[in-house]
């Protein structure tokens, strides 16, 4: 068979390239330290360098978001936390306020004290993070959430909306608290209705609850409760929303009463000719509780009539429900802080499992490789050296 100069020349060129691009392969994976540099040096690792990589890329920004949501947590707890003592504080003013043995003097300035203290409770709550946005807004971020308005009631201009951070694979952490999820909805510590005192009362007595105890047969609106005298016993008439009066005869305040499926239960003991109203009130606020207090101790007979007597008891009551209402937000806000710690630990493990799997698919052994360039080296070398020599063979140097 007759091989022609041209095919030596094409056959020889083609080893050399061949043996040049092993080399070069060589040695671009001691460059980068990495076997496999692109799909081509393994296909298989290839693909599960790329899912490791991709899951790594997901970790990092689980990490970059538990990042911010403790941030934002931190700020909202601190905050949260500033507010439990500063309402044990004007708890403590009220109580100390509502002594007997102070003058009217006197309990104005705790008055002023506590209004002091409103306010800073109010700035608060108004409480803005470094971008400018409320942090107890809800997703009204840029709307101030919490005013007085024209009649003392707090009003919220919030909502209640959630600013849920993804931080790990469908878990979902809230990244805030709303505002009237710490300041506003507290439950009404009587039940399902509020109380409203008269200045005409002259006993001793307070609502411990006001609960609704049959939805089917209730009838919502202003109950008003009349102790009456009846031949020497007290009786009881509750005028219900329409109008419609149950007289519940020689009334003993030890025993509930139930009127379209409202049920009252009083402590302590009302005279005949003491009156009382209710209305409708799931929630109170904290804001409007220490509002409350504060014209509670501007009134010249705080402490020395049994209606302020009466309306003290029930403010302290609200505040504990609200003070409570703000605890639990704490805790929530500090056990989502411990929750985050967990999963960043987590996806740290993760991350060290993934980089070690990394390593064994894509790190090159440095030994194996510096053997093998040597190898395609001296390959290339001889492969070089031998066409230079075939190519310089001529009849003529034989003659």
């Amino acid at each position: 068979m007759r091989v022609s100069t041209g095919q030596i020349y094409n056959q020889t060129a083609s080893n050399i390239l061949q043996k040049q691009s092993e080399t070069n392969k060589v040695l671009d994976q001691l460059m980068t330290g990495k076997r496999v540099n692109t799909s081509g040096d393994d296909p298989v690792a290839s693909i599960g360098i790329d899912n490791l990589n991709q899951r790594n890329a997901l970790v990092d920004q689980y990490v970059k978001n538990i990042e911010y949501t403790k941030n934002r947590l931190g700020v909202t707890e601190g905050k949260i936390s500033s507010t439990e003592s500063l309402l044990n504080s004007m708890r403590e003013d009220l109580q100390r306020g509502a002594n007997g043995s102070l003058a009217t003097n006197e309990r104005q300035m705790v008055a002023e004290d506590m209004k002091n203290s409103l306010n800073e409770l109010m700035s608060i709550a108004n409480s803005q993070d470094e971008s400018g946005h409320y942090l107890f807004g809800g997703t009204q971020v840029n709307t101030i959430p919490f005013a007085f308005d024209a009649n003392g009631s707090a009003v919220y201009s919030g909502d209640s909306g959630v600013r849920n951070s993804v931080v790990s694979s469908d878990v979902l952490i809230a990244a805030n608290a709303p505002g009237d999820s710490v300041f506003m909805n507290a439950p009404n510590p009587l039940g399902d209705y509020g109380v409203n005192y008269l200045p005409s009362q002259q006993g001793d007595f307070t609502v411990e609850s006001a609960k609704i105890s049959n939805t089917a047969t209730h009838v919502s609106g202003q109950y008003t409760f009349n102790f009456v005298d009846n031949a020497g016993v007290t009786d009881l008439q509750v005028v219900d929303p329409t109008g419609t009066t149950t007289t519940f005869a020689n009334y003993d305040p030890s025993t509930p009463v139930t009127v379209n499926g409202l049920e009252v239960k009083l402590d302590g003991k009302p005279v005949a000719g003491d009156s009382i109203t209710l209305e409708p009130q799931e929630t109170v606020s904290i804001l409007d509780s220490m509002n409350d207090a504060i014209a509670f101790l501007e009134d010249p007979d705080a402490v020395s009539t049994p209606q302020n007597k009466s309306k003290l008891a029930q403010l302290l009551n609200n505040i504990d429900s609200g003070q409570n209402q703000v605890s639990t937000a704490r805790s929530t806000a500090g056990n989502s802080l411990k929750s985050l710690e967990n999963l960043t630990s987590t996806h740290e493990d993760e991350k060290v499992i993934n980089s070690s799997a990394l390593s064994l698919l894509e790190d090159l052994d440095y030994s194996k490789a510096v053997t093998d360039y040597k190898q395609h080296e001296l390959a290339l070398d001889a492969v070089s050296s031998a066409f230079s020599k075939v190519g310089n063979m001529s009849l003529f140097n034989y003659i």
